[in-house]
């Protein structure tokens, strides 16, 4: 660690001390590269630009938590004596994770945080603020000097080692505090504002999934008509371009958050769809809801999760359609995933196939109890649209022109073997990412087809399920997300901890 640093048993003088620092640090690097840009040849003699991010320590003596401790919660605190330490970006997005964080650390263990500057570069990349773009204004020559002036993004600093539990330095003094590098969060929140055409400031603390246009088309419809109430819970509806539609009646201090949702730059409806178009409804406590269209397949299931982790939301929630396997399935019934079986392959590297993915009872409650207000339907009439049961992910969007007879292992034996109920393509995905990242994930398809049994999806069927089916399927969804948003701090379960785990949420 370079430099001195400082020691606060308060959480608020701690983020202000990383604040100090983080904004020093960056303040460096842009009055550096503003002159680089403008130099018109780069002499060989330039002196290196070099600013690295904060990190917060805790030191522990005992395993033992204080008389303060919140014990009913399943983080903020470390499981051994020792030195605890992770390096910190953002302390603007993430001032109140943060704040969380370092009270909770300071209730279950005493003593104080000692917050400093670190030995990690912070990569000039990663200086710039969200609308600032230098590419366009340095020649290819220019811009291939700038590894000789400043550090760029190492990817030996931002892979997901400790998150998927295979980093080598537990046995080190220093252990971590978090999933999470600085590096690798500052990569994540460029990869979002690039793949969701939103600021990652607009993302809540609940995020719903999907990959059909048709949801969006009704969330944004919903959004709109929400806003037209000034005693709407949600604040401001943010489309992709920062495209921002107010709730009537804002007071100034929520006109501030939805000013900061946009990182303050409001914008115009972008000429084409990013890839992964995100919208947010929103709260002032950033308990509102975002929806994101990752599109079809595992791959971008993977992609997104990857990075909207970073943000630690509270949940996220598939809401998709899928191939009903059994006769007794009717189009347009629900299914609930309790259970997923992987043919998906995007994360076999990093949480290998013999590791289960349990259902998580409180998402699953939260999803039962909102398709029966939704559908007012309860007892056997509520079973009779809703099924509980396995759901298989696969890479294979054309698997029905698979073999079926006369192979060791077919889709229809797999499928029996499992007792699985539905087919999609990103469920497994999602819900294995959420269990990798410590993220309370669900699942509620809709069944769209049965190819099994000869309904197979064609246009005049699949439009007409789609009008009859989405508007329903999104309040489902919603509502979910709401439920487990009043049920609070009980969502995180120890079913996501690991026993050699990292404090922070």
């Amino acid at each position: 660690m370079s430099g001195s640093s400082t020691r606060h048993r308060d959480a608020h003088s701690a983020w202000a001390a990383v604040t100090r620092l983080y904004d020093h640090a960056v303040g460096t690097l842009r009055q550096g590269l503003q002159a680089f840009v403008h130099q018109a040849q780069v002499p060989t003699d330039t002196p290196r630009v070099r600013a690295c991010y904060p990190y917060v320590r805790l030191v522990t003596h005992s395993v033992v938590r204080a008389e303060s401790a919140q014990r009913h919660l399943a983080y903020g605190f470390v499981a051994s004596a020792g030195t605890f330490e992770t390096t910190l970006t953002r302390p603007d997005l993430f001032k109140r994770y943060y704040l969380a964080q370092f009270e909770l650390l300071l209730q279950n263990h005493g003593g104080e945080l000692e917050v400093g500057v670190s030995d990690t570069p912070i990569p000039v990349h990663f200086s710039l603020a969200e609308n600032d773009h230098i590419e366009g204004q340095m020649s290819a020559a220019h811009r291939a000097h700038l590894a000789d002036v400043f550090d760029l993004p190492n990817l030996a600093v931002m892979d997901d080692g400790i998150a998927n539990g295979d980093w080598d330095g537990f046995d080190d003094e220093v252990q971590p505090l978090s999933l999470f590098t600085a590096p690798r969060v500052d990569y994540s929140l460029h990869r979002l504002r690039h793949y969701t055409g939103t600021s990652p400031h607009a993302f809540q603390n609940f995020v719903l999934l999907t990959n059909y246009q048709f949801y969006i088309d009704e969330f944004v419809a919903l959004g709109k008509a929400w806003m037209q109430d000034p005693n709407s819970d949600y604040i401001a509806l943010i489309e992709p371009g920062n495209v921002v539609t107010p709730r009537l009646g804002l007071s100034p201090e929520q006109q501030a958050v939805v000013h900061d949702a946009v990182a303050g730059h409001p914008g115009q409806p972008p000429e084409r769809l990013p890839q992964m178009a995100a919208y947010h409804l929103l709260r002032e406590d950033r308990g509102g809801i975002s929806l994101v269209n990752i599109g079809v397949g595992p791959s971008n299931a993977k992609t997104l999760t990857d990075h909207v982790a970073v943000l630690r939301p509270h949940a996220w929630v598939m809401l998709g359609h899928c191939a009903g396997l059994r006769n007794t399935q009717a189009l347009g019934d629900y299914v609930l995933a309790h259970a997923y079986v992987r043919e998906d392959h995007v994360l076999d590297e990093e949480l290998p196939l013999w590791v289960p993915v349990p259902a998580l009872a409180e998402v699953q409650v939260a999803l039962s109890q909102a398709v029966a207000e939704v559908t007012q339907l309860s007892g056997t009439e509520l079973k009779q649209v809703l099924r509980t049961g396995t759901v298989a992910s696969t890479d294979n969007r054309n698997w029905e022109l698979l073999p079926f007879t006369g192979e060791r292992s077919t889709p229809a034996k797999r499928f029996s073997q499992s007792r699985a109920i539905a087919l999609d393509m990103e469920s497994a995905t999602v819900a294995a990412n959420g269990f990798r990242f410590r993220v309370p994930y669900g699942t509620l398809l809709c069944v769209s087809d049965k190819p099994l049994h000869g309904e197979i999806k064609l246009p005049g069927m699949a439009n007409h399920f789609y009008r009859e089916r989405v508007h329903q399927h999104l309040q489902i969804g919603l509502r979910a997300l709401e439920l487990l948003r009043d049920a609070g701090q009980q969502l995180h379960s120890r079913k996501l901890r690991s026993f050699n785990e990292v404090a922070f949420q």
